[in-house]
């Protein structure tokens, strides 16, 4: 209401004053020195309307497994951390094993469940990923929810270690490696469920098939985009293909949340200090990856995508079967994965 208020006095100033007037300018001045003031009083307002969904669900977890990636910082931690309130086993897979050791203790001091465990994995390279699943399998006979979290964002060019570009190969390629070799604990260990965290930043992204590693034009921004979208269509076909299993699959925006994915970009790191206020933290960003993994009766919903606890609109190319299908076929060939 503040800001609304603010902003009706410069648009009648303008309407009123068809000719620049030493008041008008005063107006003016004074509304700009005091912007910050009332930016900083309707912040906490603002904040709420931008993170207005909640994870409402009651859902105990005694017994039940969970895999979070990225769990040692920001979201993962923050739902990692949810899980293993509410009972469950807890699996922090990291690529920063003693970053996450850390984190384990501190949600084990916090919750009192013990049973937060951590356990290398480095999604850059598809040989941590098998060693990750491989002993995951050998020591769980379980598996019911799996937060796909982790992921980069506006990197420099780079590869993997297995020559994927990096955004492509960390948010999409690594969790669809991960996925496949967790699937059939998944099943066995049904009713259960995937969680694909990607980003209303889909919107522009675009599946380039010539061009998936970057090598023929590369845009840092671009690449994270099209991962995202990667995301959601990975989701869509898997959901497909779970049909009548007891697994259902959701993608996510988890909203613009202050974390450690913006490290590469100094722009980003400067616009999220400029507009901090309204930033969600991460608890608030975990809200939707918890809604998904825990809600009950959201079957019925499989394969959508949710932004603040809601169902949430998707862009054409994140509707587009045909696209999705052929990301499916694609992704397997690239990780050899054996195409049904």
């Amino acid at each position: 209401m503040v800001l609304e208020h603010c902003w009706g006095i410069l648009l009648r100033s303008y309407l009123e004053i068809p000719q620049p007037s030493g008041k008008m300018v005063g107006v003016l001045l004074l509304l700009l020195l005091l912007l910050p003031l009332f930016l900083y009083i309707a912040a906490p307002q603002i904040r709420t309307m931008l993170s207005s969904g909640m994870c409402t669900s009651t859902v105990q977890l005694p017994g039940k497994v969970a895999v979070v990636t990225g769990a040692n910082t920001g979201i993962g931690k923050e739902t990692a951390k949810e899980l293993a309130q509410r009972g469950a086993r807890v699996y922090l897979a990291c690529r920063d094993v003693l970053k996450g050791e850390s984190v384990a203790r501190e949600i084990q001091l916090i919750t009192g469940n013990q049973q937060v465990l951590v356990r290398k994995l480095d999604l850059a390279d598809t040989k941590s990923i098998r060693a990750f699943a491989k002993d995951f399998l050998a020591e769980e006979k379980h598996l019911h929810i799996l937060i796909n979290n982790a992921g980069v964002m506006m990197c420099p060019y780079s590869k993997t270690a297995d020559g994927f570009e990096m955004h492509m190969g960390v948010n999409h390629l690594g969790h669809f490696l991960l996925t496949h070799l967790l699937l059939e604990k998944l099943k066995e260990s049904a009713p259960s469920r995937i969680v694909n965290v990607s980003s209303l930043a889909h919107h522009l992204g675009r599946i380039h098939f010539h061009n998936l590693q970057g090598e023929k034009f590369y845009h840092a921004g671009l690449a994270y985009c099209h991962s995202k979208l990667a995301n959601i269509l990975f989701t869509q076909e898997l959901a497909r293909r779970l049909k009548g299993s007891g697994v259902t699959a959701y993608s996510v925006h988890p909203g613009t949340v202050k974390s450690e994915l913006i490290r590469h970009s100094s722009f980003m790191k400067w616009m999220w200090w400029l507009f901090s206020f309204f930033i969600k933290t991460p608890q608030q960003g975990a809200q939707t990856s918890l809604y998904c993994a825990l809600t009950e009766g959201l079957e019925i919903l499989n394969g959508h995508h949710f932004s603040d606890c809601s169902v949430a609109w998707v862009s054409a190319q994140a509707r587009n079967e045909t696209i999705a299908r052929r990301l499916w076929d694609v992704s397997c060939d690239l990780l050899g994965i054996p195409m049904e």
